[in-house]
């Protein structure tokens, strides 16, 4: 079963320093979808080592199976338009709508 349109929750706004989670979630995919979340468009690099993670400067935490964007600190840097999509390789994969955080 294709996915269906994901629902996204992005705060708003966010104070800078302080732990932010965002998370996407949709129910009908069947097998479960997995979630790529994008930031102005571009989309986010999973954390897959400390390494290459920091040297990249990545701040947060993606998981693509729960669907869960994780900032243990945020920046300034991480105010932007948001949104996230839902695939799992059958149909079209679905898009959330763009909600923009400022920190």
């Amino acid at each position: 079963v294709a996915p269906s349109t994901p629902v996204c929750e992005v705060p708003s706004s966010a104070m800078t320093g302080t732990v932010v989670q965002m998370s996407c979630k949709e129910t009908e995919g069947s097998p479960p979808s997995e979630y790529q979340w994008y930031k102005n468009g571009v989309a986010l690099l999973e954390k897959t080592g400390t390494g290459s993670a920091r040297a990249a400067n990545i701040t947060y935490t993606m998981n693509k199976k729960s669907g869960t964007l994780l900032f243990n600190t945020v920046t300034k840097n991480d105010t932007g338009e948001y949104f996230c999509e839902a695939s799992n390789g059958i149909g079209l994969s679905q898009k959330c709508s763009v909600k923009r955080m400022q920190v």
